[in-house]
C-alpha cells in the first residue's frame, strides 16, 4: 500500500502554544491546521470557538 505523502505541519511547540493560549485540544489545532492553513489568527479564532462551545 502506497504511504500518504508527508503534509506540512506546525512544529510540536507551536501546536501546545496555540492550544495552551486558546483552550483548544492540541489535536483540534492540527484539524483546524489542515482544514484553513498556518495563519495564526485564523487558527486562534477557529480554536477559541471550538474551546467555547466544550
Amino acid at each position: 500500500m502506497a504511504k500518504d505523502p508527508e503534509r506540512p505541519g506546525l512544529a510540536a511547540e507551536a501546536v501546545r502554544a496555540l492550544a495552551r493560549e486558546s483552550g483548544a485540544t492540541e489535536q483540534q489545532i492540527r484539524d483546524i491546521v489542515f482544514l484553513i492553513g498556518f495563519d495564526r489568527a485564523s487558527i486562534l479564532r477557529e480554536a477559541r470557538l471550538l474551546a467555547k462551545d466544550r
